[in-house]
């Protein structure tokens, strides 16, 4: 038996849509075939999400083909046509006697394809930053008479702008994003062991709401007193006490994309202190979100925030926001105060206002919004306030 196409996620036009906009930058920078390395690019482009960019494969992108070719690891090619828009004759596999081979490795076979497939003499597009230097070197040293053209986040600044299909699948991870912080509500408690907790979150994250469940889970961090000034740190094997203030970041996931939403909880009543950073930073994300419009930038969005809490004797030293969505961060517009992006419909945020004050103190709050014609969508709508336990 061989295992059929699973339920795609969008349409056959949708990647069709997707394709052609990476093919008109090929074609602006001149080149005959594009080869993707970076995994969120795959999914972005073809559907594909399971694990296996820690071995190499890529997605070639010919102008002469309405379909990519995808080349991978023969044990993955199934989930490949399982996942895949394309038609099956479109998944390549390359043997397992090119893993941990010390000569020859599986860029080996893509470069076999380009040479077979008449890009031997073409201008070839590849993703250089997304390649260990020795495999780019190949890629030279077997191709000397391509031109090598780098194409670093070339479809990534493509992903920036979603469609209303993209749009919809992250109002679906924004809602479990929500339902995941209003668990964590629930199960926070004193003595309850950190692990626990987070077992029962990421259930909620897992399964879903509205009959839409997550596809798969993305990091949760979770920071107790007095781990409050740090940021990306795992839950703790101890148990949560009287007088515990808790930060958590988490977001749901559908189909690849992420909606990244922070809340801060408190175990008895916050100390002042804390109120204080909240109130601020509660009007800073207010300032920020009404700085969000068609024709506005990132630094004016970010500065609106920074100039709102500087005023109230507060500041943050990390940007406030980047761009979001497949593979939670997408490494092209960040929010802060000397990002020149423009703004445009349907563009997507995660406005990250996590302060890390001191060693011993921080505070989360989060939103994922979006960019409309007029001004903004805040996707996630959780309670804005400290979670008092």
């Amino acid at each position: 038996m061989t295992i059929s196409r699973g339920p795609q996620a969008f349409p056959r036009s949708e990647y069709v849509r997707r394709l052609a906009m990476a093919k008109s930058e090929m074609a602006r920078r001149d080149i005959d075939a594009l080869v993707v390395s970076d995994q969120h690019n795959i999914t972005y482009l073809t559907g594909y999400t399971a694990h296996s960019g820690y071995v190499p494969q890529a997605l070639v992108v010919s102008m002469h083909e309405e379909e990519p070719t995808f080349i991978l690891r023969r044990c993955d090619a199934p989930a490949a046509v399982h996942h895949c828009f394309m038609e099956r004759d479109k998944i390549i596999a390359y043997p397992e006697s090119l893993i941990g081979n010390p000569e020859k490795d599986g860029y080996d076979p893509i470069i076999d394809f380009l040479k077979d497939s008449g890009h031997a003499n073409c201008g070839i597009g590849i993703e250089l930053y997304s390649l260990p230097a020795q495999s780019a070197e190949k890629f030279r040293r077997r191709l000397p008479e391509a031109r090598i053209v780098d194409c670093t986040k070339a479809v990534t600044w493509i992903r920036l702008i979603k469609s209303d299909l993209e749009i919809e699948v992250m109002r679906e991870a924004a809602a479990i994003s929500d339902a995941a912080i209003l668990r964590a509500a629930e199960v926070i408690r004193p003595g309850v062991r950190e692990a626990d907790a987070v077992a029962e979150i990421a259930g909620t994250l897992i399964r879903g709401v509205n009959g839409k469940p997550g596809t798969k889970l993305a990091t949760i961090s979770l920071c107790s007193s007095p781990r409050t000034g740090t940021c990306h740190i795992n839950w703790s094997e101890d148990v949560f006490r009287a007088g515990s203030q808790i930060n958590l970041e988490l977001g749901g996931t559908r189909h690849g994309y992420c909606a990244g939403l922070m809340r801060t909880y408190s175990i008895g009543a916050p100390s002042a202190r804390l109120r204080r950073v909240h109130e601020i930073q509660a009007a800073g994300l207010e300032a920020a979100l009404e700085a969000v419009r068609p024709g506005a930038t990132c630094s004016d969005v970010a500065n609106a925030f920074y100039r709102t809490i500087e005023k109230q004797g507060l500041e943050k030293e990390t940007r406030c926001g980047y761009a979001h969505g497949i593979g939670w961060i997408e490494p092209t517009a960040s929010l802060k105060g000397d990002d020149m992006t423009e703004l445009k419909p349907n563009m997507t945020f995660h406005l990250m206002l996590g302060n890390w004050i001191e060693e011993d103190f921080g505070y989360v709050s989060s939103e994922t919004f979006r960019v409309t014609d007029s001004g903004v969508e805040v996707l996630t709508t959780a309670p804005r306030k400290i979670f008092e336990i």
